[in-house]
């Protein structure tokens, strides 16, 4: 079987840390019995990135939106007019 990148899973996932969550999340839930939604015969965790390549498995949650300052741009420290929750245009 052709070996899976966190590149291919970035391509579905574009959040990192999102990708990170839902992989342990998906891991979790074979501890638990779930069957594979592909065929593997790896770890849990090899079989859960598989799957987010092969796009059998996506996250369900929106991502959040994070505040300009944490892209390097230069935000808006000190007028409280974001919150961190708040969508940057």
């Amino acid at each position: 079987m052709a070996r899976v990148t966190i590149e291919d899973c970035l391509r579905r996932v574009p959040n990192r840390f999102a990708l990170i969550h839902l992989v342990a999340k998906r891991v979790r839930q074979f501890y638990k019995g779930a069957p594979p939604l592909v065929k593997a015969d790896n770890k849990e965790i090899v079989v859960a990135l598989r799957e987010i390549a092969a796009g059998k498995l996506v996250p369900t949650t929106p991502l959040p939106a994070l505040p300009e300052k944490a892209f390097g741009g230069k935000g808006t420290e000190g007028s409280g007019s974001k919150e961190l929750g708040e969508s940057v245009s």
